[in-house]
């Protein structure tokens, strides 16, 4: 059973007790907590192959009248979807970096029926160092540097070849590599195209419904681009929708419900 799933049905035993008003509000809890599933995919931070940091602090940010209805019941209702979020992250192979908290507040510029999503990542208060923290709406920790060149054994890897040695080279001499992150597998650009899709004749197959079978190409260069190849959800590029996009270092790719990151380095 799907984690929203068990989530309506937690939220159905309560509904002839204190959630019976929850439920004449514009914005239903299920969008809510649909919401904050994908402010996790979509600020997930991959440190490395064992794991992918996401946000454990969001505010949902609802309209005068949705916040009236929903405020006298925010504690439950906010211990239900930081429940759900957790019940998420399970699911999806995620961790965070403190307790998960979600809180409500009023927007004034909202009409009735509309909501925002902030989220943040808040380490949680040990004697051990810190990860740097970033305001909602960030990407609030910073990976770890990644290794200068595939590991021994590694697709890419050349034996007696020097760590950072792989790939094409870049101006002024010093090679530049290429690579995508997904779910904690990293794949090798090592042609100047890289066609992903749900087709097994893309480069990168993504077994994911909301992929398009030919979804969209990355073309590395001097800067580095995407292209949407005119799939049916289109594709999200650090937040914005888009058709075309120049990818940085750590851009954020979201296709369907799978979130990439591009990576690039120069030796």
């Amino acid at each position: 059973m799907g984690v929203l799933k068990r989530f309506e049905q937690r939220l159905e035993g309560l509904v002839n007790g204190t959630f019976a008003k929850v439920f004449k509000s514009e914005v239903q809890p299920v969008e809510i907590a649909g919401a904050l599933q994908r402010e996790c995919d979509n600020n997930a931070t991959i440190w490395n192959r064992e794991r992918t940091v996401v946000p454990n602090d969001f505010i949902v940010e609802l309209s005068t009248g949705d916040y009236e209805r929903l405020s006298p019941y925010s504690g439950q209702l906010g211990d239900e979807l930081a429940g759900l979020v957790r019940d998420y992250a399970k699911q999806q192979r995620y961790s965070f970096m403190g307790p998960i908290k979600v809180h409500l507040e009023k927007a004034e510029d909202l009409d009735t029926g509309l909501y925002r999503v902030r989220s943040r990542t808040l380490a949680a208060s040990t004697s051990q160092p810190q990860a740097p923290q970033g305001g909602y709406g960030y990407p609030p920790v910073a990976a770890p540097p990644m290794p200068a060149g595939p590991p021994p054994g590694a697709p890419g890897h050349r034996p007696g070849a020097p760590a950072g040695a792989a790939g094409p080279a870049a101006p002024g001499g010093g090679p530049r590599r290429h690579w995508i992150e997904i779910n904690g597998t990293r794949h090798q650009i090592s042609r100047p195209t890289l066609v992903l899709g749900r087709s097994t004749e893309a480069d990168v197959r993504i077994d994911d419904p909301g992929v398009s079978r030919r979804h969209c190409e990355i073309r590395t260069g001097t800067p580095s681009t995407i292209q949407d190849l005119g799939s049916t959800n289109g594709i999200v590029v650090d937040g914005q929708h888009t058709t075309r996009a120049t990818l940085r270092d750590g851009s954020r790719i979201v296709v369907g419900s799978t979130t990439i990151i591009y990576r690039q380095a120069e030796g």
